[in-house]
């Protein structure tokens, strides 16, 4: 360990930042798991990141961050928690320290993005674009620093001069961020050009903080030895590494790179795994084979649009996504299960529930609880009951509430039939209220009384199909799974 420890161990640490569209989570684990110490996400624009809703996706176990178009904007998982550093595009210091605060216990450290020469960053005065306003960046930092429980870091690019780079760079210093990762090129400058060393080193040499040298991949890093030749010739105290990574992230192994095809398929399988969308995959992939795009293969990948497509056309791995899948659905089989059980019986403070079930065996013929309900409701000079009904998805069962005087109950019991489900209702109200359900074993009956009078009354009623028994009387409402199902009919 070189110098003072940080949270983050950036001394003497590795470090892998894709930049752009490629520091997705499957990138970022393979890194990890070929000996990357810390690893960048791509810069996020905070306002994005503001308009999310965080969720705990159990399926994948990840944290996703989902925008209101349902778009996932950020996902990480408990495999990365300790060493994942989310970078982020902002020019404004209120909405920087939102949005750190929204995902700080999910990361190991906030970085903002000073140095992406982009247009889609600049033109919002992110990235590169800070680098002309001094007062904003010291404002920025110093508002997450004094913020945050978690270390802050920024990146920049070298200005003009390097004294100019200089007075920056200890202005930032003061501002009391864990480490500076320096792009070693001017705003205006691309890969193509070489990388100034000589700036890093002389940067790293006036501040007592990390210096995290960048811009390496051309010139320097080929092989893992290449990324200490390079920390070498900064002085910095760490390398972050880009291009280089998204050619073969391999390059963090001591023991030497791994063949380009091994490498993919592994990608691959993080990328089904965590449900990448195919397009960020593809492009992953294209960016490892780069100069085989004209291959066979290539053109396979460059034709594909689906994630099977890739797995199965390109890269003859069908057998391994039609199992992957397999267990993700399982998995969800099992979750929707269980989220419906604990459904079934969670206690609502405004709903009376009890466990009962109608058997229409223990009713006289044409007596149900629901026309006791409604009869003791008119005696009462109550509104007629109310039923509400809904159908669960995973097995089409049916539970129903019945609202009588502004009271609702329930049995915690699902039905098979919608019908079932409202007498079930019923018989909760009534037992609630003390009020007799109609049974055969409660004997004497007013209800049961009254039937039978009308039945000697009007004998051929039912025949001649001039009334229906006050059971089936009312017209039948249609009924959509999952959608409330409100009945006003006076008995059902």
């Amino acid at each position: 360990m070189i110098g003072n420890a940080v949270k983050l161990s950036y001394r003497n640490k590795t470090i892998l930042a894709p930049m752009v569209r490629v520091g997705t989570l499957p990138m970022r684990l393979l890194a990890l798991d070929y000996g990357a110490d810390i690893v960048y996400c791509e810069e996020l624009i905070d306002i994005k990141l503001l308009q999310c809703k965080r969720i705990v996706n159990e399926l994948l176990d990840t944290v996703d961050y989902v925008a209101p178009n349902e778009r996932v904007v950020f996902r990480t998982c408990e495999r990365e928690r300790e060493c994942i550093v989310f970078q982020m595009g902002s020019a404004d210091a209120n909405r920087a320290l939102a949005v750190a605060r929204l995902i700080e216990n999910d990361v190991a450290g906030i970085d903002i993005n000073m140095g992406c020469p982009k247009e889609y960053s600049t033109k919002g005065g992110m990235g590169a674009a800070l680098l002309s306003d001094p007062d904003k960046i010291e404002l920025i930092l110093s508002t997450l620093v004094k913020g945050l429980s978690k270390p802050v870091t920024c990146k920049i690019r070298i200005l003009p001069s390097l004294e100019e780079t200089i007075n920056l760079v200890k202005k930032i210093e003061k501002t009391g961020v864990a480490a500076i990762a320096v792009h070693g090129r001017k705003k205006e400058e691309r890969p193509q050009h070489p990388v100034h060393c000589d700036v890093i080193k002389a940067i790293s040499e006036s501040v007592a903080i990390p210096v995290i040298a960048s811009g390496g991949s051309y010139d320097y890093i080929k092989e893992h030895a290449d990324i200490e030749i390079f920390r070498k010739a900064t002085t910095a105290s760490s390398v972050m590494v880009a291009r280089s990574a998204m050619w073969n992230p391999s390059i963090f192994r001591r023991e030497g790179m791994l063949p380009l095809e091994e490498v993919m398929q592994e990608y691959i399988k993080y990328a089904v795994k965590f449900d990448n969308h195919y397009t960020n995959t593809k492009y992953c992939l294209c960016q490892m084979l780069r100069e085989q795009l004209e291959t066979p293969q290539g053109k396979k990948l460059h034709s594909a649009q689906s994630t099977l497509e890739i797995c199965s056309e390109a890269f003859e791995m069908e057998t391994f996504y039609e199992e992957m899948t397999a267990v993700l659905e399982t998995k969800k089989a099992s979750l929707d299960t269980t989220k419906n059980e604990a459904n079934d019986h969670v206690e609502d403070p405004n709903v009376v529930q009890i466990a009962v079930r109608f058997d229409k065996r223990e009713y006289p013929p044409q007596i149900t609880p629901k026309m006791c309900l409604l009869e003791w409701c008119r005696k009462e000079r109550h509104p007629q009951p109310t039923y509400e009904t809904v159908q669960r998805p995973l097995d089409r069962l049916f539970c129903s509430t019945v609202t009588v005087a502004d009271q609702k109950y329930r049995s915690i019991i699902w039905d098979k039939s919608k019908k079932l489900a409202e007498q079930s209702a019923a018989i909760v109200c009534l037992r609630t209220l003390g009020v007799p359900e109609g049974k055969l074993s409660e004997g004497g009956s007013s209800l049961v009384h009254k039937r039978k009078w009308q039945d000697k009354e009007v004998p051929n009623l039912a025949e001649n199909g001039d009334g229906l028994s006050a059971e089936t009387s009312h017209k039948k409402l249609h009924f959509s799974p999952g959608v409330p199902d409100t009945d006003t009919s006076k008995a059902s």
